[in-house]
């Protein structure tokens, strides 16, 4: 779910699972510590069949869990689904996929995982959210756009689009690069932190240090238990579940490219303007191959 990147356990919902096991007494969180170090294991037991893997009572894990803040089973197994897909390798994602189906096979399911990601991010997407963020980009100082690894296409993507049509944004995907810069940022500033599974370092310590500077910060992930979640203002999740090892970043292009058909139609007068005056490059600057 998009949603603000707070913890919420009505719907057992956390971002951490120090935080959750925290509350329980010493010999609880021994019974339960092999389950959240080893989620894809376990994430589709039921609660009697975990209970026997681990010689204990049902009753026992279901109070467990609700001592770490969820209201039932199916939620705390839920949990278990997104910790599984922060925590995965590009080993655990290659290793689990089908063996059998051939690579035939295994580009089907890419493209249905893919799909599926796509109506993930459908239904979850609150669009008057995103127009709330289009504004806040216009009135940015500077739109600081955080993103290394395998998010740093994602992120010069983005930055090259907003600056065609005349918002401020620069990409930062070094990890001194991100130290430097956040260190100047005022509370007129935007910072936009895209990163996946368990987040990469200087991306988060990027997004934590603008945070604490007053800069509205907003979270591009895969998860709501992701730290570029906790510590962004709001977060919006763009499923990366598939058979590459990679992952999957269909969703997220999928809303960078939403995102700026936003921006560019919320002041469409100007944008034309802009984009007008950039025409003639366009048709016939040097840029473009001509035959000679």
């Amino acid at each position: 779910m998009a949603a603000r990147g707070k913890s919420d356990k009505s719907t057992g919902k956390s971002n951490s699972f120090p935080r959750l096991v925290r509350g329980l007494s010493a010999k609880r969180q021994e019974v339960i510590r092999p389950l959240l170090e080893n989620p894809r294991k376990y994430v589709l037991y039921s609660l009697r069949a975990l209970a026997k893997e681990f010689q204990s009572a049902p009753a026992t894990l279901l109070r467990i869990a609700r001592e770490m803040g969820f209201a039932s089973y199916r939620d705390f197994r839920s949990y278990l689904h997104e910790l599984a897909i922060a925590q995965a390798t590009p080993f655990e994602v290659l290793e689990s996929s089908a063996k059998n189906s051939g690579v035939e096979g295994q580009i089907e399911e890419s493209l249905h995982r893919d799909m599926a990601n796509l109506r993930a991010l459908r239904h979850s997407l609150d669009l008057k959210r995103v127009v709330a963020l289009v504004k806040k980009l216009y009135t940015a100082n500077f739109i600081l756009i955080l993103g290394g690894d395998m998010a740093e296409s994602l992120a010069y993507f983005l930055e090259y689009n907003l600056t065609v049509i005349g918002l401020k944004s620069i990409a930062l995907t070094g990890a001194g690069q991100i130290s430097h810069r956040v260190r100047h940022v005022t509370g007129r500033d935007v910072v936009i932190a895209i990163s996946y599974r368990r987040g990469l370092r200087q991306t988060v310590e990027g997004l934590r240090q603008a945070k604490s500077r007053g800069a509205y910060c907003v979270g591009i992930t895969d998860s709501s238990i992701s730290p570029v979640a906790r510590y962004a203002h709001e977060y919006f999740l763009t499923p990366s579940e598939g058979p590459l090892f990679a992952g999957s970043y269909v969703a997220a292009m999928s809303f960078l490219s939403l995102l700026l058909v936003a921006c560019s139609n919320y002041r469409r007068t100007r944008t034309l303007a802009i984009l007008k005056e950039a025409e003639k490059e366009q048709r016939t600057g040097f840029r473009w191959y001509t035959e000679t």
